[in-house]
């Protein structure tokens, strides 16, 4: 009987450390290119800090929400953000609603449409370094986008904002009260 657990044991050891090191060599498909950002667990529970209508080419409507650490700069107006904060926007098409309409006096109603797209933004400033402290990442349907120069575009973007507003640490989206 010992001998067939030591068996079992060496076994499973076997099975879980090919597994490891498979899982390791594999691709991180979850995780964005560039900085390695991944979709935070449970992110949808988080507070809302804003929404906003992105016009033109875009066309969405958004909602941006952010962990306990990012709420609370942004409700003590705290900047930078201390590192471990991170703010998820989530971005849906924007569109007139005929069903809201049919009841209105008039056409009036627009509401978030299929989903588009979530980017994230994680503060670290050890491993974002190069980044001044953020790291980004953009994911559809829960997958990250792989598209490097997609993923270079957030920083690209973001650090123009600095010229403007240097309070702003690079986030564009202020606390909605």
């Amino acid at each position: 009987m010992r001998r067939l657990s030591t068996l079992a044991f060496s076994a499973a050891t076997l099975v879980f450390g090919v597994s490891a090191v498979a899982a390791a060599n594999r691709p991180k498909q979850d995780a964005a290119p560039v900085y390695g950002v991944t979709l935070p667990e449970g992110y949808r529970d988080w507070k809302l800090i804003s929404v906003a209508h992105e016009a033109g080419k875009n066309n969405d409507i958004r909602a941006i929400l952010g962990n306990d650490i990012a709420v609370k700069a942004y409700r003590e107006n705290i900047r930078p953000f201390p590192d471990g904060a991170v703010i998820v926007r989530l971005a849906w098409q924007y569109q007139s609603s005929p069903r809201n309409d049919s009841v209105f006096p008039a056409p009036q109603s627009f509401v978030a449409g299929p989903p588009t797209n979530v980017q994230v933004s994680v503060k670290d400033s050890k491993r974002y370094a190069a980044s001044n402290g953020w790291g980004y990442g953009q994911f559809e349907n829960g997958v990250a986008d792989q598209n490097v120069a997609l993923t270079q575009s957030c920083y690209a973007c973001h650090v123009k904002l600095d010229a403007i507003d240097k309070q702003a640490d690079l986030v564009f989206t202020g606390y909605s009260k």
